[in-house]
């Protein structure tokens, strides 16, 4: 199908392109930007007068609840919610039922994926096996499934040996291992350290889980030369030590959930589960560095965090209460909002949630290629995601920027509806609003259809 969108400025953070023009798209691509193609002929026509027409969104973080946990979210269901949230391609975690350590349940977990046209799924697989911490993976067999790296979800390798050993055997292939940050005995709390936690009674969990595994890694990154990205930072001491890190040249990228980029702990409330959150919320001074290390690039990535919980694990007590929250949907309006405050241009807001985490993806993917040492090693492919250039392929967001909407859980796509962001706990409204998503050149979600 050929469609032409007609009108719209045109944002692509990866090239700085900021402009009002035309975008052709034939064959599932960009065929040009800007200027006119005389023998084009257009089966759709969008019109995008007074809207944003940016690369489709990449979101590092992201759970589809299947296999295993379809009560929660359905897959269908899941990525109905990346694309009306703008979000093109995601990646998603290892910790399903089963657990994603074994070749035929990715093969299986993309198929269906892929089956549905939908967004673009990559799945990071497991570290050890059934993230139990102790045996690594066949992570060769694992790449070859389609796994863009290796990860071990939120639960934390407490035998620094075997960690050791998996870095040692990413490094070998030019694998990248994802962790978060977290000390394994000291971050079994369920808020953040600190006055509100004695407060309220709940358990704490200091920032020294953070720094405590931040510096393992780094040392452990240094022995092996293991390339790491680190998954959801939450506190100011963390992004202190990731820019040390990263001024030493460790080869390292991380980023930050919009949970923690929006809120402190202070906004738990009265015990509200809604804000039952991993990592916790942290305190102002907190949220301010995590701000500020995005805005100047120590952080590289913004992502949701998506995780659909369902409503009788939410109505539990606070303590007792799964932590999680569905968050793709707000993906973008939170990123706006937050270059707004931060009084970016709209090119370096953007940044973080398109070219950034897409550059990141096809290091990593390029690098497990080019590393291997095995020829039939086929890396992931990542079809240009993030940017719009010619030729590339064409994954689009068009958002309207002005446009400011309520978080009504009812109305979101997700089979989750529990999220902080919710109007009546939040009392503050979403800016910018998704009007159409095209993956691969196809119209996948329009507001006005839906």
């Amino acid at each position: 199908m050929n469609i032409l969108i007609r009108n719209g400025r045109v944002i692509d953070p990866a090239s700085l392109l900021d402009k009002v023009c035309d975008v052709y798209i034939q064959n599932n691509c960009i065929l040009a930007i800007g200027a006119h193609e005389q023998d084009f002929k257009a089966d759709q026509t969008i019109d995008a007068r007074g809207l944003v027409v940016a690369p489709g969104l990449v979101d590092l973080m992201a759970r589809l609840k299947e296999p295993g946990y379809e009560h929660e979210g359905m897959l269908e269901s899941e990525l109905n919610a990346c694309v009306s949230g703008g979000v093109t391609t995601l990646v998603c975690p290892p910790d399903t039922d089963p657990v994603l350590d074994e070749p035929g349940l990715v093969d299986m977990l993309k198929f269906r994926a892929q089956k549905m046209n939908l967004a673009h799924v990559h799945p990071l697989g497991a570290l050890t096996k059934g993230l139990k911490g102790e045996a690594l993976t066949e992570m060769f067999e694992l790449t070859q499934a389609g796994c863009i790296g290796f990860g071990q979800a939120e639960i934390s390798i407490c035998n620094t040996q075997v960690l050791q050993r998996a870095m040692q055997y990413a490094a070998t292939y030019g694998y990248c291992v994802w962790l978060r940050p977290q000390d394994y005995y000291l971050g079994r709390g369920v808020a953040a350290s600190g006055p509100l936690a004695t407060r309220l009674g709940l358990s704490g969990v200091p920032v020294a889980a953070e720094t405590i595994a931040l510096n393992t890694i780094f040392a452990l990154m240094r022995s092996t030369g293991a390339k790491v990205h680190l998954c959801r930072l939450s506190s100011a001491a963390g992004v202190s030590l990731v820019a040390a890190a990263k001024a030493e040249g460790l080869p390292l990228s991380c980023d930050v959930s919009i949970n923690s980029l929006h809120l402190i702990d202070q906004d738990i409330g009265y015990f509200d589960s809604r804000a039952r959150l991993t990592p916790p919320l942290r305190q102002q001074a907190d949220r301010t560095a995590l701000r500020e290390g995005l805005a100047s690039g120590v952080i590289d990535a913004l992502v949701s965090d998506h995780n659909p919980v369902e409503g009788d694990l939410k109505a539990l007590p606070f303590a007792q209460a799964e932590p999680g929250a569905t968050g793709v949907e707000l993906l973008l309006s939170l990123a706006l909002k937050w270059g707004a405050e931060q009084q970016l241009a709209l090119v370096d807001t953007m940044r973080v949630v398109t070219s950034g985490p897409a550059k990141l993806l096809a290091h990593q993917s390029s690098e497990s290629l080019s590393n291997a040492a095995h020829s039939s090693l086929s890396a992931p492919s990542l079809g240009g995601a993030g940017e719009l250039r010619v030729g590339g392929v064409a994954d689009i967001c068009i958002f309207d920027p002005q446009t400011s909407w309520m978080v009504q859980p009812k109305e979101l796509c997700s089979q989750g509806k529990f999220t902080p962001f919710d109007f009546d706990m939040s009392g503050s409204a979403m800016i910018g609003c998704v009007k159409y998503t095209l993956v691969n050149g196809q119209v996948v979600y329009a507001k006005d259809s839906k």
